[in-house]
């Protein structure tokens, strides 16, 4: 029987600009190499503490309206006091209270169960720190 707890880590280059970056297809190719046609869940877990995990619908506009809201919320402006880094970066340290570093999803059959439109989505407005480490882990 295969492991009943399997855990890989992606490393993602963000870039220097505000992102967000699907990352399903690298769920789906951890779950078809692990999953073996169970049921389960998918943790997705960023130990960063300016990103986040998001599910939503990307390729539309959503993806940049997450990032123009965002920038609404949490502008990069000299109001924060968390003052290293780039001009506002402390606003990326407060991100992971509106978009959690972290979700979990089923997983049925071996297949990822998000709906129609959902994607899973890196998000990251940190300018600073281009290199991301994101651990998926399966438990079935």
């Amino acid at each position: 029987m295969p492991d009943s707890f399997t855990t890989h880590v992606l490393s993602i280059a963000t870039g220097r600009t505000e992102t967000v970056t699907d990352l399903t297809g690298d769920c789906e190719e951890f779950l078809a190499r692990t999953a073996h046609g169970r049921d389960g869940l998918l943790n997705v877990f960023v130990p960063h503490a300016t990103a986040g995990i998001a599910v939503l619908e990307t390729g539309a506009g959503s993806d940049d309206d997450l990032l123009a809201a965002l920038r609404t919320l949490l502008p990069a402006d000299d109001r924060w006091r968390h003052r290293h880094g780039s001009p506002g970066h402390g606003r990326d340290h407060v991100l992971p209270a509106f978009v959690p570093p972290h979700a979990t999803l089923p997983v049925i059959g071996g297949r990822l169960e998000l709906g129609t439109w959902q994607s899973v989505c890196l998000v990251d407005t940190n300018v600073d720190n281009a290199d991301r480490r994101v651990r998926l882990s399966f438990l079935g």
